[in-house]
């Protein structure tokens, strides 16, 4: 009977253990691939984490259709089916999708989301240069959107309503683009237009808009970020 009863113990232990897993899923840029969180990916698994890398055509269609396909179908996963609770990584991009999905729906076992490099309040790169057949065959139907119109998804959507952290750059190698954004950016999108009502913290690092998910203390602020729902104390802004 005792025996009975200790098997009977750990594997209600074990089951529970499994059961409380978290998983994370992580969301690209636009005109990026699954390639470019791959090290996060790897960095969130080494923390302990289910991590879904999600590959998404990007330049495909707009907003709020790819936000249904690849968030849908992640959280749907196999990865993420025995998680208690499902974390948010995105690059640029991949955080109006995360916004754009959960506007209009609620999702029990969500949990933090951390969005690196997002145009929240949209980019002046897109009003200036959106409306060029060139951009447009790159950029695709989402891209045209990320303008800073306040008709735009990135306004449209309004306040956040789940916990978020944003990390952001202030390093540009693109100074054309950054000659078209005032005040401090990362060749992509401005400090400032990286905030957005709800955000709960916001960090700043010197650290340029296509790279900022590789960098080792962005890496580690995220996981900081999800296990303890705020940032580490700030401090100067270093590579």
């Amino acid at each position: 009977m005792k025996k009975l009863l200790v098997i009977l113990t750990t594997v209600i232990a074990l089951t529970g253990e499994l059961s409380a897993k978290e998983g994370v899923i992580l969301l690209h840029g636009l005109c990026r691939s699954s390639a470019s969180m791959e090290r996060m990916a790897n960095a969130l698994q080494q923390a302990g984490y289910v991590v879904k890398n999600v590959d998404y055509p990007s330049r495909t269609a707009a907003i709020r259709d790819l936000a249904e396909q690849a968030i849908g179908s992640a959280i749907k996963s196999k990865q993420m089916q025995d998680c208690s609770k499902i974390h948010f990584v995105t690059h640029s991009m991949g955080g109006i999708l995360v916004r754009s999905y959960f506007s209009k729906r609620k999702e029990s076992r969500l949990g933090r989301v951390v969005m690196l490099a997002p145009p929240n309040q949209g980019s002046e790169v897109v009003d200036k240069i959106g409306s060029w057949r060139l951009f447009r065959w790159i950029n695709g139907p989402a891209g045209r959107q990320l303008n800073t119109k306040l008709d735009s998804p990135p306004h449209a959507l309004g306040k956040i309503h789940f916990e978020c952290g944003v990390i952001t750059g202030d390093r540009s190698i693109n100074w054309i683009n950054s000659l078209l954004i005032p005040g401090k950016d990362d060749g992509k999108v401005s400090v400032a237009r990286s905030q957005c009502e709800g955000v709960k913290h916001h960090r700043v690092f010197h650290v340029t808009h296509p790279y900022i998910m590789k960098n080792r203390k962005v890496i580690s602020e995220v996981i900081h970020f999800l296990k303890s729902g705020h940032f580490s104390e700030p401090e100067p802004n270093r590579k």
